[in-house]
């Protein structure tokens, strides 16, 4: 497979107070770690791409880490989700090939974690913008975590590029209050109750 080829790292993280609702004591965080790469298969039509998931693994580590490290601790992460931005000289698989490594990565990262990783994919332009789902990391059906963040960079991806994101929170949205599964109520046997 071929090398990868980074050629830009950021991380967001926004602290939310209010929703135009009382001040929460403990600011709710979404924080994102994006890595903007080369896109080895641009251009062209590869029958072969899933060894580059093998290449991606340490790359999706070292943001998850990241991320781990700006919510303060693994034991402070309740949300997470990732997704990929393909360049216009890509497909829509070639995101795909981001769910194993950024998946497993958060994880491992985290530790013990039951539900799916929530994913976007899309392909779009330079500046374009994903949403990036994020669901609780032990039960899917928690609705007071079900959230996005939009992600993007000014400059990518472009055309021969792909935009990789992991996202993670440290707790439902700020003012919650649509009823459902809660946190406290999470049975831990399935990944989704």
């Amino acid at each position: 497979m071929p090398e990868l080829q980074l050629r830009k790292l950021l991380t967001i993280v926004e602290e939310i107070f209010h929703e135009g609702g009382p001040v929460a004591q403990t600011p709710m965080l979404r924080a994102a770690a994006i890595a903007v790469i080369h896109n080895p298969f641009a251009g062209r039509y590869e029958p072969e791409i899933q060894g580059f998931m093998d290449d991606l693994r340490p790359l999706g580590l070292q943001m998850a880490e990241t991320l781990v490290g700006l919510i303060g601790g693994a034991d402070k992460v309740e949300g997470y989700g990732k997704g990929a931005l393909i360049g216009a000289a890509g497909e829509l698989e070639h995101g795909a090939l981001w769910h194993a490594p950024g998946g497993y990565a958060m994880r491992e990262a985290i530790g013990g974690t039951k539900a799916i990783v929530p994913s976007a994919k899309k392909v779009g332009g330079v500046g374009a913008r994903l949403d990036v789902p994020i669901t609780h990391i032990n039960a899917a059906y928690v609705r007071s975590h079900f959230d996005s963040m939009e992600v993007g960079v000014n400059d990518g991806p472009r055309a021969d590029e792909m935009l990789l994101a992991l996202v993670m929170t440290n707790g439902p949205r700020v003012h919650s209050r649509s009823g459902g599964l809660e946190a406290w109520d999470i049975s831990g046997q399935d990944g989704l109750r």
